[in-house]
């Protein structure tokens, strides 16, 4: 026969139990404020380095406004040869504040290490898609319509390219009813080669167009200083291989400083319907930052004035990451 539980021994039994669950539930509110404490410590130090970050690029994006305001200021055409078209390669931000007589940091300083590098394009060697649409003026009405020597110029470089045929007209199309705005189905005007998919061109195609044409506010002609080949066998109506790689070998020995001199080099073309220059006002400044475990990269666009100044006239953040990640 069992013998009954005296009460003393459930009332301890009890006490115990209530004692495990209140020690257990301390430990789990421990446990979740010591998660939350961890939690604001990396988003803090997270904005804190995206806050750095951003600093360290304004300041690259500057410094590279001074290298195209000193390049205007000498005078020389705009070609490859020069100062500006020297990317920089991924260098230690800390070799840059040493070159500094009146920076007192030194590198025992308690923070990350920082490794800035970038480039500066001249997207003037591009072909601008801009260039398709012309207006006319009627009274009080602008209209646009498609200029068939732009649009044979593009379809010069989609063949140079070995793109489809029907790349050209979806552009040039897709471009004049985003202008218009009359159709409810109209597209949006594209800001960025990217953006050509919402005209109905594939990203493959975009992808293979991107390094030679661009979309500029305004129309523009072509820097025969620091166009690629293919976009100078597009541009110059009747030319070919041979004739452009030997106008690429003279830029290369001695930039044009007119289109004068190209046409020396190069007497049995016309070039009076040719939009051409050996200078250029548009740039694309990249600049990547790796800073600690994060990499951060950023793409603008600047307008260099006749006085030397540049305005900014698109910025985005082209990548950010972990340096880990692929």
């Amino acid at each position: 026969m069992k013998r009954p539980i005296a009460a003393g021994t459930r009332q301890r039994g009890a006490a115990l139990l209530t004692a495990m669950i209140i020690v257990t539930l301390i430990a789990t509110l421990a446990a979740a404020m010591i998660w939350q404490q961890w939690r604001a410590v990396q988003i803090e130090a997270a904005e804190r380095a995206r806050t750095q970050a951003a600093w360290i690029l304004s300041g690259a994006l500057d410094w590279a406004k001074l290298i195209l305001r000193e390049d205007q200021r000498s005078g020389r055409p705009t070609a490859l040869t020069e100062p500006w078209a020297v990317p920089l390669a991924e260098s230690r931000l800390s070799t840059f504040l040493a070159a500094d007589k009146d920076n007192n940091s030194t590198a025992e300083d308690d923070g990350p290490e920082a490794f800035l590098s970038g480039s500066i394009v001249d997207v003037q060697g591009r072909y601008n898609l801009r260039n398709l649409l012309t207006t006319q003026t009627a009274g009080q009405a602008t209209t646009a319509k498609i200029d068939p020597n732009e649009l044979a110029t593009l379809e010069r470089l989609c063949q140079t390219l070995g793109l489809d045929s029907s790349v050209p007209g979806r552009i040039s199309k897709g471009l004049l009813d985003a202008t218009a705005g009359t159709s409810t189905n109209a597209p949006l005007m594209p800001q960025s080669i990217s953006q050509l998919t919402w005209l109905g061109v594939d990203s493959a195609t975009v992808q293979a167009l991107e390094p030679y044409v661009v979309l500029l506010p305004v129309t523009t002609a072509v820097n025969v200083n620091t166009a690629p080949r293919e976009v100078l066998l597009a541009v110059i109506k009747g030319n070919d291989a041979a004739t452009t790689e030997r106008l690429l070998q003279v830029r290369q020995r001695t930039p044009f400083k007119t289109t004068a001199e190209l046409q020396t080099q190069a007497p049995s073309l016309d070039l009076s319907s040719t939009k051409l220059d050996v200078k250029s006002s548009y740039f694309e400044v990249t600049g990547r930052l790796r800073l600690a475990d994060r990499i951060l990269e950023e793409r603008s666009l600047l307008q260099r004035l006749q006085n030397g100044q540049s305005v900014i006239l698109e910025r985005r953040r082209i990548a950010s990451r972990e340096s880990g990640s692929s």
